[in-house]
């Protein structure tokens, strides 16, 4: 990345856009406000304004490896959107490594929660492979990562293979991804509903994105909507979490860590010190040096 950020910045009180507050770390204005350069092309996967992904290319000639990048922001509209990831997709543009970032539609969009989010979702990765050729995106090169509920929808990309054919998010054969790099994220929707009623500010968030009425008992939607109840996934899958984040602590990677083991698949979990829950998304923050260092360990 060609800017320095500012050490004044990190010095600022925070209140996460999960409506926690933390001292001294990033808030989502600030990520908001970082430098980024456009998008080479920016695509619609569908007819809403929000169905869209913004995809960078690096300058390099050849096949590019890909990062599908997916913002976080509590499953609701108020608290992040497409431009709070600009500057870490950019980033890894100029790391060698093309960029999907997508948009979608969440909870207080119209179509937004179940199944238009996921939908959407599955829609955005699904279109990879109709601009393949005409971007040079190497296929066989792709991993999926995301910050806050953008991990969980990260995660779920990587499962979604295990969707039943039942299901209305079922497709045969989806795109296959090398890994999936979760920041910060939510693994486990029934584990976090609790958390999320304190700190999304939403109401029962988790409830409303699956649209149940109550999950009390596990229902075929939310067996759906769940990474956790997608195991095995099937690739790897590294989880990072700030040593400083409240408002998702890295106990919701470690419980998910042992079922994941337990059902064979590859899972690593990595606390960074001095991390809250936005460094994750943030160049050269001091879960930079981590994250890049992961993203290159899954791509060839």
């Amino acid at each position: 990345m060609k800017f320095i950020i500012s050490l004044a910045v990190a010095f600022i009180f925070s209140s996460n856009c999960f409506a926690g507050t933390q001292s001294w770390h990033f808030i989502p204005a600030d990520i908001t406000a970082l430098h980024s350069k456009p998008a080479d092309v920016r695509i619609p996967y569908g007819k809403d304004p929000m169905q869209f992904g913004d995809l960078r290319l690096p300058k390099k000639s050849g096949m590019h490896p890909v990062a599908i990048v997916i913002h976080g922001g509590c499953w609701v509209t108020k608290f992040a959107d497409i431009n709070n990831i600009a500057a870490f997709a950019d980033a890894l543009r100029d790391e060698g490594i093309a960029t999907w970032s997508i948009e979608y539609r969440i909870l207080g969009d119209k179509g937004g929660g179940w199944p238009g989010t996921f939908q959407d979702i599955a829609a955005a990765v699904d279109l990879l492979p109709r601009i393949a050729k005409k971007y040079s995106l190497d296929l066989s090169n792709v991993i999926v990562i995301g910050q806050s509920a953008g991990g969980h929808f990260a995660l779920w990309v990587a499962g979604r293979h295990n969707l039943p054919p039942t299901s209305v998010l079922y497709k045969k054969n989806p795109l296959a991804v090398r890994g999936v790099i979760s920041l910060g994220g939510v693994p486990d929707l029934l584990a976090f509903r609790e958390q999320a009623k304190k700190i999304c500010d939403s109401g029962d968030v988790i409830d409303e994105l699956v649209g149940e009425g109550t999950i009390t008992n596990y229902t075929k939607d939310f067996k759906e909507a769940s990474p956790s109840e997608l195991l095995p996934l099937g690739t790897k899958q590294i989880l990072i979490y700030g040593e400083d984040d409240a408002s998702v602590p890295v106990k919701f990677g470690d419980d998910y860590k042992k079922m994941a083991l337990s059902k064979g698949d590859n899972v690593t979990v990595i606390t960074v010190k001095y991390a809250g829950h936005h460094e994750y998304i943030v160049p050269n923050s001091v879960t930079w040096p981590v994250v890049l260092t992961n993203v290159k360990k899954l791509l060839k």
